[in-house]
């Protein structure tokens, strides 16, 4: 509204200040002036009476008396003269005030003696008999004659000039306060405008305007105020970005880090949270059955470390297993001079850090049992050469063979474990060639037909060479061959099969290598290229011929070095399915 705007405030201040001055001085000239005139009115009065005191003082003739005090009074007023002989002497008048004026009323006032005997002059407002209105009678006595001559005016002259003058005075005073109005609001406009702009600039400011600028008009204190505004602007502006590059900054780093980071406040809400931890409290969420809302609380687990860290001033760490995932939290508090204002905490997924903890010692277990085996059987069986309890040579020459299977088996299992270190550690070298896909799985066959035969297992081969090349490394291949083979002969029952389909086009070699063998559970596939899988014994036919459990692991590590794919479809009692693909083309292996 205009009255709360400062405009307003100044123009209606000035407004009223003014008016309140022009008030008081026309109270003061009206009194004044109506003073004045009446003074005025006295002073002719009595020059009048002075001059017919005069005449009547140096002419004895009345005749020339009347006829010149007629000639010197003013038409107005009426002159009455009391002579020596206390003979009265009225003049004529135009104001019809005076028509009863008579001796009667004239001596009973008592002034006429008063001026004779005292000799003083009188000034004196009376009231006419029959009339409502006033007049002044100024007397003046002849001294060297028991004489007076009083002079009679009606107040209504004076009260004519009294309303002109208050119409004059009336009048300037509302020019004053016409001219006072449009000053104020000329000076309050003046004033206020460059304050009204400055405050556009700091609703701009308040917007994140920081490049508005006051104009500056002067070179006055309002002129200072707007250069300081401006080197304000400038200067938020300039901690505004840097606080906001610093946000920026942490956000990014606070958004980037793998550990989950949360930041709360004494009552426990949450102020800076990134997506690790949220994830971390979607799962408790998840867990505790608590609905998706903007008022989920705060876990129990966070909220009573939270109230740890306030009442104990340490940093505190605790586990916490949500999901099947393994938490470590780390929450240290915040402080704001010497008062604890919160807390972060770190959420830390220490998942793969304990699954591979387990893995490490999974490893040295198994390849301990592993090692131990042919340990144990070389030792045995060389004690038992040594202590000469094998008498014939054919006996010492079986021992002998079985020292020697076992130190191959031995062997074997040393070579596949640095083989599959090097895979693992990325240092598998790939040694890339072109071959004629046909007769490469041919031979592969080839290989395995005496082994199906032995274990009385169907070996089938189904070929669909649309592309007759292929490049890859063909030992490295053949190895995975030889291990899916192998494996698939091993787990099949007599009289079942096993059937190996390939395919080659341009784009893609694909080997599917099926068994009717018992399959594997559901439960173990997932793990199946880990390793040291095996399966169960009771899958095992031959129990002459046990592998290592590494050759699925290096067959996968071969692949993927081949930027190919493995995978395995299984039934418990029904068989499996091995599939894998490479691609075809030069620029794979560049």
């Amino acid at each position: 509204m205009f009255w709360r705007s400062v405009v307003g405030k100044l123009a209606i201040t000035i407004l009223l200040l003014v008016s309140f001055v022009l008030f008081i001085l026309t109270i003061l000239l009206l009194e004044f002036f109506e003073n004045f005139h009446i003074q005025e009115a006295e002073e002719d009065m009595l020059q009048t009476a002075t001059k017919v005191s005069v005449m009547v003082e140096n002419h004895e003739d009345k005749s020339l008396v009347h006829e010149t005090t007629e000639r010197v009074k003013d038409p107005a007023s009426k002159v009455v003269i009391l002579f020596p002989d206390d003979t009265l002497w009225f003049s004529s008048s135009n104001e019809t005030i005076f028509k009863s004026l008579n001796e009667n009323w004239l001596r009973e006032e008592g002034y006429l003696q008063q001026v004779v005997t005292n000799k003083q002059d009188i000034r004196e407002l009376i009231d006419v008999p029959k009339s409502e209105q006033g007049a002044i009678v100024v007397g003046t006595p002849i001294e060297t004659l028991n004489a007076a001559v009083f002079v009679y005016q009606s107040l209504e002259v004076v009260d004519q000039t009294k309303a002109e003058t208050t119409k004059i005075i009336f009048l300037a005073a509302g020019i004053a306060i016409v001219l006072t109005t449009i000053f104020a609001f000329f000076l309050s406009t003046r004033i206020t405008s460059p304050l009204i702009k400055m405050r556009e600039a700091a609703l701009d400011l308040t917007r994140g305007e920081f490049n508005t600028k006051v104009p500056i008009l002067t070179y006055d204190e309002i002129g200072e105020l707007a250069m300081s505004f401006n080197r304000m602007g400038r200067q938020l502006k300039f901690h505004i970005n840097a606080l906001r590059q610093e946000k920026e900054q942490l956000s990014s780093i606070v958004s980037s880090m793998a550990d989950g980071v949360v930041t709360l406040s004494r009552s426990g809400e949450m102020l800076v949270i990134n997506p690790p931890a949220e994830r971390f409290l979607e799962d408790w969420y998840f867990e505790k059955n608590v609905p998706n809302g903007k008022d989920r609380m705060l876990p129990s687990e966070l909220n009573n470390i939270l109230q740890e860290v306030i009442q104990g001033e340490r940093e505190v760490l605790e586990e916490i297993s949500l999901q099947g995932r393994s938490y470590v939290m780390i929450m240290t508090p915040l402080y704001d001079q010497s008062y604890v204002r919160g807390a972060v905490a770190v959420i830390r997924d220490m998942t793969e850090e304990r699954r591979l903890d387990k893995l490490r010692k999974d490893f040295i277990a198994n390849v301990s049992h592993e090692l131990r085996t042919p340990i144990s059987m070389l030792q045995g069986y060389s004690e038992a050469i040594v202590d000469d309890i094998a008498e014939s040579k054919e006996e010492k020459n079986e021992l002998a063979q079985i020292i020697y299977e076992e130190s191959l088996r031995l062997s074997r299992l040393v070579n596949e474990l640095l083989d599959l270190a090097r895979m693992e550690a990325g240092h598998i070298q790939l040694n890339k060639t072109t071959i004629e896909v046909e007769p490469y799985v041919n031979r592969i066959i080839r290989k395995f037909k005496g082994v199906a035969e032995e274990n009385k297992v169907q070996l089938v081969l189904h070929q669909s060479i649309l592309h007759h090349t292929l490049s890859c490394d063909p030992d490295r291949v053949e190895q995975v061959f030889t291990n899916l083979i192998d494996n698939a002969i091993r787990h099949t029952e007599e009289s079942g099969y096993v059937k190996v389909t390939v395919e080659n086009t341009k784009e893609e070699f694909s080997v599917s290598v099926e068994d009717s063998g018992s399959g594997i559970p559901e439960e173990d596939l997932p793990f199946v290229f880990e390793r040291f899988y095996k399966a169960d014994k009771s899958r095992t036919r031959n129990k002459k011929q046990k592998g290592t459990g590494l050759g699925l692991a290096i067959a996968k590590n071969i692949i993927d070095a081949h930027r190919g794919s493995i995978i395995v479809n299984s039934k418990l009692g029904v068989g499996t399915t091995f599939l894998f693909r490479l691609p075809n083309n030069d620029e794979s292996f560049q």
